[in-house]
């Protein structure tokens, strides 16, 4: 055997270990794991697995999206509704808890993301054309797509803009606000008799929603209201008020309120743009 063979092979068996060792490191994560990278104090620290609360929470919002829409299948379009409803509860605790119990993670939003894709997006959409646009053939399913596409526009483009614009408003109308209205809507009228003016108000409700999810109109988030602090014994009265009238007729306060939340944006739109119109100047 050549001299120069020998140190091949002796730097070969050298090298094992090292190969050895990455890939022992490698085989640490088992099949199927999840792990994400965080920073700590500067430096990465990998972590494997996942927050059960949060995303439980999460879980439970993506199978009340499901219920919504094997509920609207079977033509039993109240109980599709109210899911929808509870899912919006769900999605708005899951993200609370994960911020009081500081687990945040990045599979957790990535998580929440697709759970509101079909709690807010499929859901409404395949509610109301089971309910009423499946009548007009290509158009009601050309209606309900522009309102799911526009539902993924807009988390997608939510997604990209953390961090990047004011926290006190929303670009576009937000997805769940737009799940609201169409399943405030389906509640409200699912015992009346399909008529060209119910059918005329859905194309209208979910166009509409679907537009405004990816136009730039902006709403109020609501999210610099301080709940922490004191407030006067009466607003705790107005709590119980706004209960109570939501209890008498739960449907209708219901679409009333996130229709006239929808309407919102472009009403202020509106008056912005006619405030910042220039006076003309004096002839």
């Amino acid at each position: 055997m050549t001299e120069e063979r020998m140190n091949t092979e002796i730097g070969s068996r050298e090298g094992e270990p090292e190969l050895s060792s990455k890939t022992t490191a490698e085989c640490d994560i088992e099949p199927g794991e999840v792990v994400e990278e965080e920073l700590v104090e500067g430096a990465p620290v990998r972590r494997k697995g996942i927050y059960l609360l949060p995303n439980a929470l999460t879980t439970a919002s993506l199978f009340s999206g499901f219920y919504a829409i094997v509920s609207a299948a079977g033509g039993v379009f109240d109980n599709a509704a109210i899911a929808i409803f509870v899912s919006m509860i769900l999605d708005g605790l899951d993200g609370r808890v994960a911020r009081m119990t500081n687990t945040q993670s990045k599979f957790g939003e990535e998580y929440d993301s697709l759970a509101d894709m079909v709690a807010f997006g499929v859901a409404p959409g395949f509610v109301a054309f089971f309910w009423s646009l499946n009548g007009m053939d290509k158009i009601g399913w050309a209606i309900t797509f522009i309102y799911v596409a526009g539902a993924a526009l807009r988390l997608a483009r939510f997604n990209t803009q953390i961090g990047s614009v004011d926290k006190k408003f929303f670009v576009g109308l937000p997805s769940p606000a737009a799940a609201a209205c169409v399943a405030g809507l389906v509640w409200c009228f699912n015992a009346f008799e399909p008529s060209a003016w119910l059918t005329f108000l859905t194309v209208v409700v979910v166009g509409g929603t679907g537009v405004l999810m990816v136009s730039n109109v902006l709403y109020r988030s609501f999210k610099d209201l301080d709940l922490r602090g004191r407030v006067p014994f009466a607003a705790i009265l107005l709590v119980v008020l706004i209960f109570v009238v939501i209890a008498l007729d739960p449907a209708t306060v219901l679409f009333t309120g996130f229709l006239i939340y929808a309407l919102s944006g472009p009403v202020r739109a509106l008056f912005r743009g006619k405030l910042r119109r220039p006076a003309k100047a004096p002839e």
